[in-house]
C-alpha cells in the first residue's frame, strides 16, 4: 500500500514573504464573512488595511472598531474606489451575491486587484461581464474557494492526475445539512433581492469545485436541473422557531435543495445534489468512477467543503480487486489564511490567480444552468460566450 500512496506525494517549498512593500487593502461589505477576511489580512505582515465600505450607515466604522483597525469608511464601493488618495492595491468583495458583479467590475475598472467571495455571482451573464473587466484591466481576480487549498482536496486532484483511475466517466457529488439554512445573521442569504440563489451558490459551488478542479474543469455541455424550497418557506422550520423568526418564511425566495444531471466535455456525467435542509444527514458520499479505479470521498453531516474521513481507492493489483485507504492529511494552516496569502502572492508577484475565473465560470455556468433548467422544467444547453 505504501508504494501506491507514494505516487500521490507532493513536494512543498516554503514561501518567503517580502514585507518591504505593503499591499494596501480595502474591504467592500462588512458583514459576517468580512470578519474572516480582516482576521486573515491582519495575520499578513505585508498588508495594510486602509479602508472599508458598507451601504448601512455606521456599519463599516463599527466593523473596524471591533477589529482594532483605523481605516477610512465609505457609504459605497464607488465612493471608496473613487478616492484616489487611498492608493488601493486590492479589495475583498464581501457583499451579498447580487452585488458581487457590480463591485468586482468597478474595482477592476479602477485598476484594483480583486479577491471575490464565492459564489462568483448569480448568473452566467454576470460572470461573463466580470471576466471582460478582468481581461481589460490585467489585474488579478481570484474567487474565494478556500477548500481547494485543503491538503485532502489537493490529494483528490493528485489521485486523478496520477492516472490510477483511468478515464473518468461518472461523478456523483454534493452535500447538505439536515437543518442548516443560514439565517443567524439576518435574511440576506434567503431573499431573492440580495442572494438570488440559495444552497446552490452557498455550498453547491464548493461541492462542484471539489470534483471539477480534480478533473481539470471540463466545459459543461447540458444541464437538467431541479430545485425546491420545502423547508425555507415553512414558518415552523426549526431554525426559525429556535431563533424566534418564523416571519423569515415569508421572505424565503431561493432554493434550499437542488439537484442536477450534467453532461461535461470528455463524455463525463456529473450527478449532483445539494441541500441546506432535508430529512437526511447527507445525500451521500462523493464518488469518482474511472475505467481503472474508483474513489470514494466521505461526506460530512454539515457540508462546508471538507472531506468527511479517510478516502478509499478501489482498484486492481495483479488481477486482484483491492482497496487502498487514503488517510486524512492534517491541516498545514488556516484555510482562510492560505486563501488570502495565495491571492496576495499573485498580486505581488504578477502570477496567475490561485482560483482563476477561467475555471469558475464553468462552475457558475452549471449553477446558472441548474436554476434556469429548473424554472422551465427541461434540459438546457450550456452556452458560454467568448470573452
Amino acid at each position: 500500500m505504501a508504494s501506491i500512496l507514494d505516487r500521490f506525494k507532493e513536494n512543498t517549498v516554503e514561501t518567503v514573504i517580502d514585507t518591504s512593500k505593503k499591499v494596501r487593502v480595502g474591504i467592500i461589505g462588512t458583514g459576517w464573512i468580512a470578519d474572516a477576511h480582516i482576521v486573515s489580512y491582519k495575520n499578513m505582515p505585508d498588508v495594510e488595511i486602509v479602508a472599508g465600505a458598507d451601504l448601512v450607515e455606521g456599519k463599516a466604522a463599527a466593523f473596524f472598531e471591533k477589529h482594532g483597525i483605523e481605516a477610512k469608511c465609505y457609504g459605497s464601493h464607488k465612493e471608496m474606489l473613487d478616492d484616489e488618495s487611498l492608493q488601493l492595491d486590492a479589495v475583498s468583495v464581501c457583499t451579498y451575491n447580487r452585488t458581487h458583479a457590480e463591485c468586482a467590475i468597478y474595482a477592476l475598472q479602477k485598476g484594483v486587484h480583486v479577491m471575490l467571495e464565492k459564489p462568483m455571482c448569480v448568473t452566467i451573464e454576470e460572470a461573463v461581464e466580470i471576466m471582460k473587466a478582468e481581461k481589460e484591466s490585467g489585474k488579478v481576480l481570484s474567487i474565494g474557494f478556500q477548500p481547494r487549498l485543503d491538503e485532502n482536496m489537493k490529494m483528490i486532484k493528485r489521485i486523478v492526475d496520477s492516472g490510477v483511475l483511468g478515464k473518468i466517466y461518472y461523478i456523483q457529488t454534493g452535500g447538505g445539512r439536515r437543518r442548516g439554512i443560514p439565517t443567524p445573521f439576518g435574511t440576506t442569504f434567503i431573499e431573492n433581492e440580495t442572494a438570488g440563489i440559495g444552497a446552490l451558490g452557498d455550498i453547491g459551488c464548493y461541492s462542484l469545485d471539489m470534483v471539477l478542479n480534480a478533473i481539470g474543469y471540463p466545459k459543461p455541455l447540458t444541464v437538467s436541473g431541479y430545485k425546491s424550497a420545502f423547508f425555507g418557506t415553512r414558518p415552523d422550520y426549526s431554525n426559525y422557531v429556535a431563533t424566534g423568526h418564523p416571519e423569515y418564511a415569508e421572505k424565503f425566495a431561493v432554493d434550499d435543495f437542488a439537484a442536477a444531471f450534467v453532461r461535461l466535455e470528455g463524455d463525463i456525467i456529473l450527478d449532483f445534489r445539494i441541500a441546506w435542509a432535508m430529512n437526511m444527514d447527507t445525500p451521500g458520499d462523493t464518488i469518482i468512477l474511472g475505467t481503472e479505479g474508483g474513489l470514494r470521498i466521505p461526506s460530512t453531516e454539515c457540508w462546508n467543503g471538507t472531506v468527511g474521513g479517510a478516502m478509499k481507492l478501489y482498484h486492481e493489483v495483479c488481477g486482484q480487486q483491492t482497496e487502498t485507504e487514503i488517510p486524512i492529511i492534517p491541516a498545514k494552516g488556516d484555510l482562510f489564511d492560505l486563501k488570502i496569502r495565495s491571492f496576495l502572492d499573485a498580486v505581488k508577484n504578477g502570477t496567475p490567480a490561485p482560483v482563476p475565473s477561467s475555471q469558475i465560470i464553468y462552475n457558475q455556468a452549471i449553477i446558472d444552468g441548474i436554476a434556469k433548467s429548473a424554472e422551465i422544467g427541461r434540459e438546457i444547453e450550456v452556452v458560454i460566450p467568448e470573452i
